[in-house]
């Protein structure tokens, strides 16, 4: 995750362009008069940001306090903080852009497209186009931009021979996704994943996991290992657009179409576009120009799911992380590593013989139904639009009641859980953790 923390001084100046803060010590907050009232929900809001952006252990702990203490603070103004109260430069550079990064240690770069009449009160939709071997990412902006326009931001990182299948070119694509959200306004709803060649392989194997960040994903002339198929689940909620050439010496186009036989026998809805175009130079390994403008559309119908009511997740070794309102917690069990299977027969034979963790759950009223695989320990999420707080909610796990009882909304996990996950989209007040070797939990 990015660290903020330079852009706390930043808003500390905006809020303080408010005018100074009068403090009311008695009567209700909401019988402030209007100026009052607005005042003190920037006040709260920027103690929101600042928790939200904060590095340090003792300051987060202490401004978590403060929010919690509040004379405005209430579940509701904390959710519309954390999804409305973000705070942009005002000014920042806008046109065709190269910039750095440090990942792992590592500097690398992207570059970076913002329409030149970029407004930051408006909420952009992101494209990142990941590159094939031989570019850098610079390479890709000319041709994209011409398209998008003033329309969406877009950003293309580069990483050494497009290995994008390395853990170093998933963490480039994520930090970079979070170092642009926390300078331009980003619609969380409209982030696309796009890559060539190499580049579409990245988009498969980075977007697998990280598919709930995602509207949708569009790999070009690419296709991934068979035995890493089970693992497309995960876009069962994502738009999917797939584009081949049919006459690709490189990337022969058998390796989209059984992609997308997968695809549909799981009955995961998918766009498959084939296209008969040569280049000079490349043959039939290329992305047509004119195939752009479709896909371009194609986007801008596309939109990311916030709180659907059937998740399915399946994950390896080193991918269990929040999914939507699930998270697995622990697996049991050999578990293979997708990301080593690339080079790894070991890894390979691990993933052929269904040693990969997988959890779906399904929700209905206040009733879930999850199923699992080599699955120990598992946390479901709660929010408003989720469940009903007023009723108990029913956990069936495997066919056997795990947990029944009520939830109770509480301010200071959704906070918590907003800063742990850093992803600005994912907001819940409430948890409850099934072990499936003992008595479940209640987190709140």
């Amino acid at each position: 995750m990015i660290r903020y923390g330079k852009y706390i001084c930043f808003m500390t100046l905006f809020i303080m362009g408010l005018g100074p803060v009068d403090f009311v010590h008695t009567g209700e907050f909401n019988s402030l008069p209007a100026k009052q009232s607005a005042i003190v929900e920037s006040e709260l809001n920027l103690l929101v940001q600042q928790y939200l952006l904060s590095a340090d252990t003792g300051q987060s702990k202490s401004l978590l306090k403060e929010i919690l203490g509040h004379k405005a603070m209430t579940v509701s103004s904390i959710e519309t903080s954390l999804k409305e109260g973000r705070l942009y430069p005002p000014e920042p550079s806008t046109g065709s852009l190269h910039k750095s990064i440090q990942v792992a240690g590592y500097k690398m770069s992207y570059a970076l497209y913002v329409p030149k009449d970029y407004d930051p009160k408006v909420a952009y939709p992101l494209v990142v186009c990941l590159h094939g071997a031989g570019f850098v990412g610079d390479s890709y902006i000319d041709r994209w931009q011409t398209r998008l326009g003033k329309d969406a931001i877009l950003v293309c990182p580069t990483i050494g021979m497009g290995a994008w299948w390395s853990q170093e070119g998933e963490m480039l694509v994520m930090d970079t996704i979070d170092a642009i959200s926390s300078q331009y306004h980003i619609d969380p709803d409209k982030v696309f994943l796009t890559g060539m060649s190499n580049g579409g392989i990245g988009v498969y194997l980075i977007g697998m996991f990280h598919a709930d960040r995602l509207a949708a994903i569009s790999p070009m002339a690419s296709g991934i290992p068979e035995e890493v198929f089970p693992f497309l689940k995960n876009f069962s909620l994502t738009g999917i657009y797939i584009i081949h050439g049919a006459h690709d010496q490189v990337m022969p186009v058998r390796l989209s179409q059984e992609v997308s036989e997968y695809l549909k026998k799981e009955d995961i809805l998918f766009t498959y576009r084939e296209h008969g175009k040569e280049h000079p130079r490349a043959g039939g390994h290329f992305f047509p120009r004119e195939e752009l403008p479709a896909l371009v559309n194609w986007f801008k119908a596309q939109g990311r799911i916030a709180d659907p009511a059937r998740v399915i997740s399946v994950a390896d070794r080193n991918h269990h992380a929040p999914y939507y309102w699930t998270e697995i917690n622990q697996i049991k069990g050999k578990v293979a590593d997708v990301q080593k299977s690339i080079l790894s027969n070991e890894e390979v034979e691990l993933v052929k013989s269904g040693a990969y963790a997988s959890l779906s759950a399904e929700l209905e009223g206040n009733e879930i139904r999850v199923t699992t695989e080599r699955v120990r320990q598992f946390t479901l999420f709660f929010n408003q639009r989720l469940i009903d707080f007023s009723k108990s909610i029913h956990v069936v796990t495997n066919g056997e009641k795990k947990f029944e009882g009520r939830l109770v909304e509480s301010p200071e996990f959704l906070l918590k859980e907003a800063k742990r996950r850093g992803d600005g989209i994912s907001f819940y007040t409430a948890s409850v953790t099934i072990d499936l070797d003992e008595i479940p939990t209640l987190k709140q």
